[in-house]
């Protein structure tokens, strides 16, 4: 029992320290909510009827369903900050309700006093509200009258509105047609003039249509007669280039048989100059052969010191002999190669000769060739120097002696239009 006592004692000390506060601020928000409803603008007297098409008249723009729709939303916000404070309080009462039971036993000495004292503020509260209520019913009422009253006076507006905007209407219309009227007639002039007119721009266009035919007719008279006489000069071209082709044709043709018929020349007294080298070569082939056959019998009838020294003396004359057939066909194998690497440029005349001196390294390989000895033709000295540079290397020199190799390593040739020396 005396649990259930100090239970309430807290619930009822709650009330007091709380709730008083919590309905007078819901009470000054209600009245700040009716004064600045009560304080709307009021109606504008009505403005004097003038004679004037347009007439203005300032309207409030707020209707009654939106003076409604703000009383409501008013009462929603009014209602969400009680929940939100009622929120509140219900959180801050829980944490009193532990402080309290701290303070247990303190509550109980003083029950008997805070019992006459909540008494007394519960029936300041409930005076409280019920003078808060009266005050929102009021205030409720006075705002749907304000919000009707509002709507009758915009509904009155908004009919006369209505009827000067038809007047209007009206004289814009009466306006608009006679100045259809008058834009009718003037399009009807206009329409005429400028038949008039297209018919003489007609005319001055059919003119010079006639006009420009003839000027082209002339124009294409004249333009065939230029392409005519262009073809004519063309076709004379033609003739003078293909006679000047065939003529360059045919002395393009004599030109290689010419070169042919050189060439053909050039070889045979080339295989005329082989076949003479070869007897040559066979003559003193025989010649030492004889030598030889003669130095031999002489040498049967010498002692055995002699024999020896007549041998040796046969090893170096075979020798020489040996290396001078190398050397010999290593000049014309060098000389066959530079030939057949020769252009001979057109327009050398036969009394040409240009000498060019070739320097080889060990193996061959063509370490220079400039000309010692000038033709008088750039063109001529040119050929000859590209052919040696052509016929590179001339690795024949390997095969030589080393001696003879040494005396190969430099040498001259000397061309000609029909010859390579």
């Amino acid at each position: 029992m005396a649990r259930q006592q100090r239970g309430v004692g807290r619930r009822r000390r709650g009330a007091v320290g709380y709730g008083l506060p919590t309905l007078l601020a819901i009470g000054l928000h209600v009245l700040i909510l009716v004064l600045s409803v009560i304080s709307l603008p009021q109606r504008q007297p009505d403005d004097p009827e003038t004679s004037s098409i347009v007439q203005a008249t300032l309207v409030s723009t707020e209707t009654a369903t939106d003076q409604a729709q703000r009383a409501e939303e008013a009462r929603s916000r009014a209602a969400e900050r009680q929940a939100e404070e009622q929120a509140q309080q219900q959180q801050e009462e829980e944490a009193r309700e532990q402080e309290e039971e701290r303070a247990r036993q303190a509550e109980e000495e003083s029950q008997a006093r805070e019992q006459a004292e909540r008494e007394a503020v519960e029936e300041q509260e409930r005076a409280a509200r019920e003078e808060e209520a009266r005050r929102l019913r009021e205030a409720r009422e006075a705002a749907e009258e304000e919000a009707q009253r509002r709507a009758e006076e915009a509904e009155r507006q908004a009919q006369l509105r209505q009827e000067q905007e038809a007047e209007r209407q009206r004289q814009q219309e009466a306006a608009a047609e006679a100045e259809r009227q008058r834009q009718l007639e003037e399009q009807r002039r206009a329409e005429e003039e400028a038949r008039r007119q297209q018919e003489a721009e007609e005319q001055r266009r059919r003119e010079e249509e006639e006009a420009r035919r003839q000027q082209e007719a002339e124009e294409q008279r004249r333009r065939e007669e230029e392409e005519a006489r262009r073809q004519q000069e063309a076709e004379e071209q033609r003739r003078r280039e293909e006679e000047e082709a065939r003529r360059q044709q045919e002395a393009e043709e004599q030109r290689r048989r010419e070169e042919e018929e050189a060439r053909r020349q050039q070889e045979a007294e080339e295989q005329r100059r082989r076949e003479e080298e070869e007897a040559r070569r066979q003559r003193e082939a025989e010649e030492q052969r004889r030598r030889e056959e003669e130095a031999r019998r002489a040498a049967e009838a010498a002692s055995q010191g002699l024999d020896r020294a007549i041998e040796g003396e046969s090893d170096a004359v075979a020798n020489a002999r040996q290396a001078q057939e190398a050397a010999n066909s290593f000049i014309n194998l060098v000389r066959r190669a530079v030939e057949q690497a020769w252009v001979i440029p057109p327009g050398a005349g036969n009394d040409m000769a240009a000498t060019v001196q070739v320097q080889l390294g060990p193996s061959g390989e063509l370490f220079g060739a400039t000309i010692t000895q000038s033709s008088g033709d750039g063109s001529f000295d040119r050929s000859a120097v590209q052919a040696v540079e052509a016929a590179a290397p001339f690795s024949e020199l390997r095969q030589l002696p080393a001696m003879a190799q040494r005396d190969f390593r430099q040498f001259n040739l000397r061309f000609t239009p029909g010859d390579v020396r």
